[in-house]
């Protein structure tokens, strides 16, 4: 979609959002004038130190907390003008969600799980298969469909996470700490796929991590401190070392503030 000057208009446009928390006297500023936008295809990755506001912020977008001032808007749409009873099926048919703890049925199989999203949308089940079995190739969960969460590694659950986020194609793909879980090998292997789909399907995905590391596979990061943005850095062309060690670096300019 492209504006009047034939300029491509951003997915994601955040614009001088604000967010209180308690009440007069006592409010808590979690957001203090933010903005920025995200492009159709873009990965992004939001750092900052526990209480930055980082998580409030992808709350707010995800439609899970209201800002206080400011707007956002996904593909046009002002957020705040989504009513309470559309919420549901906004959320189901325009964003995605992977969190650090997999938020996986236990009493599904994979396979029921990564089909949740599609079953809700009254998808054909001669479809919804097809889709699973496309998604679990992708994500080397094919051997493992059959079985239980508790069946399987951490890994595999994350994995499945992610499948049932993007099965549906969503607009905007919200990763708040996924690798948070997992153990180094299982980390890279989500990345890395993250990456890929990100690449080769181009999902937008909107990633909050606190792990230098797992911020260098972004195309661009948003450093949050105090609520307001202190810093953005983009990788480019540059290697993925370079853009880590020039994280590193920012990171050690926000001062005693480093994530955590």
């Amino acid at each position: 979609m492209s504006d009047r000057n034939g300029r491509e208009t951003p997915l994601l446009r955040v614009e001088h959002i604000e967010k209180y928390y308690g009440s007069r006297g006592t409010a808590t500023k979690a957001l203090d004038g933010v903005s920025f936008s995200v492009r159709r295809g873009e990965y992004v990755s939001i750092m900052g130190a526990s209480g930055s506001g980082k998580t409030t912020l992808l709350n707010c977008i995800s439609t899970i907390d209201t800002v206080s001032a400011g707007h956002i808007r996904l593909d046009g749409r002002e957020l705040s003008s989504v009513k309470e009873a559309e919420l549901a099926a906004f959320r189901r048919e325009n964003l995605g969600f992977v969190f650090q703890e997999f938020n996986l049925l236990d009493t599904c199989t994979l396979e029921e799980n990564i089909a949740l999203p599609l079953t809700l949308e009254g998808v054909p089940p001669k479809e919804i298969a097809e889709r699973v079995r496309a998604a679990a190739k992708r994500l080397r969960l094919t051997d493992a469909l059959d079985r239980f969460p508790w069946q399987v590694s951490g890994g595999q659950r994350q994995r499945c996470a992610f499948a049932r986020a993007v099965i549906c194609g969503p607009r905007l793909v919200m990763a708040d700490e996924p690798t948070g879980s997992l153990d180094s090998h299982s980390a890279r292997v989500l990345l890395d796929m993250m990456e890929e789909l990100n690449r080769e399907l181009h999902a937008t995905i909107l990633m909050v991590t606190h792990d230098a590391f797992c911020a260098s596979f972004a195309q661009r990061i948003l450093f949050l401190k105090d609520g307001r943005i202190f810093n953005e850095i983009r990788k480019g062309t540059r290697p993925q070392e370079d853009f880590y060690q020039e994280i590193l670096r920012v990171l050690s300019q926000m001062g005693g503030d480093l994530p955590c």
